[in-house]
């Protein structure tokens, strides 16, 4: 992985390029000015204009992080190139605003089904306008599953076999948590997701949306063109659980692969132990720790190291934590593009939890192009 930072026009831009094959690079935007809203979002977008001219690339997927989104999502454009998330997970360095974009080379995505976009290799990215009516938590999981899956069998394929990456950010996490896992428990069964075949990897994690009344947000990532074969299920039994030991329906993690790479999807990750309980409680750095532990056992069975790693996402119950977790995350991974947000984890006793992906090359000649 080739790790980048530059400015643009008061924007740092952290970049990691997968330079092998068809190119694809994960960036973090991050405005070093503390100014109004409107001049941060507008020169992050402009920072992903000049950024995509100087490497040919296409944002494929966005997810703008706002302090304010029900004030600050009309600042952004009704229309867009690629699939897009909007939420509310303040970035704790002190800004309004950042945001992760995904960027391929030579991509062709269209928007199919009102925020599902899909490309011509059958890559698809289900953003916010992925909306379904509004509800309680549960009956919002529900309704979102469900339509991906009923879409997914449109296109022969299935939330089983294709469906590789979810994310639920969830409105006070705290009380409406259960709702989501309960609804996902309930339509992985009826698609054939159980602990004796698998399930996705997942974040569930604290996030606003910018409709106060809407209790959760969903985004995904499926690929049609992916057979069974080529996914690997990573546990890290030396280290966590099963997931489904405590009632809940996710994977640790994943690894695809495909032609020329690896990509592999860390879920959201905290401090645990095999046993499933937290690991050092009310004590952040020791549980940060133990979750970049915990994320490393992730990588190695995934065959990755750290040096493989794309981006990486830390969410942070307590705001005071920021400054220790922000020298420790800096100290460790100076090149990794991430950002800290505050977002609460769905166990009151987990102060910190951190998704990553990793990309590695690979040589699959039998399994299809990325």
């Amino acid at each position: 992985m080739e790790y980048h930072k530059t400015i643009y026009d008061g924007v740092i831009t952290t970049y990691a390029l997968f330079n092998e094959g068809r190119k694809e690079m994960h960036a973090y935007f991050t405005p070093t000015a503390r100014l109004y809203a409107t001049t941060q979002i507008n020169s992050i977008r402009e920072a992903v204009r000049k950024l995509a001219i100087a490497t040919g690339l296409v944002p494929v997927f966005k997810r703008w992080l706002l302090s304010d989104p029900s004030n600050q999502r009309s600042l952004l454009p009704d229309t867009d190139e690629c699939a897009v998330s909007v939420l509310g997970q303040s970035p704790l360095d002190g800004t309004k605003a950042s945001l992760l974009v995904l960027f391929e080379e030579d991509a062709n995505f269209t928007n199919c089904d009102g925020g599902l976009w899909e490309d011509s290799r059958g890559h698809i990215w289900v953003g916010d306008g992925y909306n379904v009516s509004t509800g309680d938590s549960l009956t919002m999981t529900v309704a979102y599953l469900e339509r991906l899956a009923s879409q997914l069998k449109l296109r022969g394929a299935s939330l089983k076999d294709n469906c590789l990456r979810t994310w639920f950010f969830v409105r006070d996490i705290d009380n409406n948590y259960p709702g989501v896992v309960q609804g996902r428990n309930s339509v992985f069964a009826r698609e054939g997701l159980t602990s004796d075949s698998h399930f996705i990897a997942s974040t569930g994690i604290e996030g606003q949306c910018a409709e106060p009344k809407r209790l959760v947000a969903f985004n995904a990532f499926a690929d049609t063109s992916v057979k069974p074969r080529q996914i690997t299920y990573i546990y890290g039994k030396t280290h966590l659980n099963p997931t489904y030991e405590y009632g809940v329906a996710f994977e640790r993690a994943t690894a695809v692969d495909y032609a020329d790479r690896r990509h592999v999807y860390i879920s959201g990750t905290a401090s645990i132990d095999n046993k499933g309980q937290i690991v050092a409680p009310g004590d952040i750095k020791a549980q940060a720790a133990r979750m970049l532990e915990n994320i490393g056992v992730l990588l190695a069975e995934g065959d990755c190291g750290w040096e493989d790693v794309a981006h990486m996402t830390v969410y942070l119950r307590d705001i005071a934590d920021h400054t220790i977790i922000s020298k420790m995350m800096e100290e460790r991974f100076p090149g990794i593009p991430k950002v800290i947000v505050l977002a609460p984890v769905c166990r009151p006793g987990w102060l910190i939890e951190t998704e990553c992906m990793a990309i590695k090359k690979a040589d699959y000649p039998e399994y299809a192009a990325y």
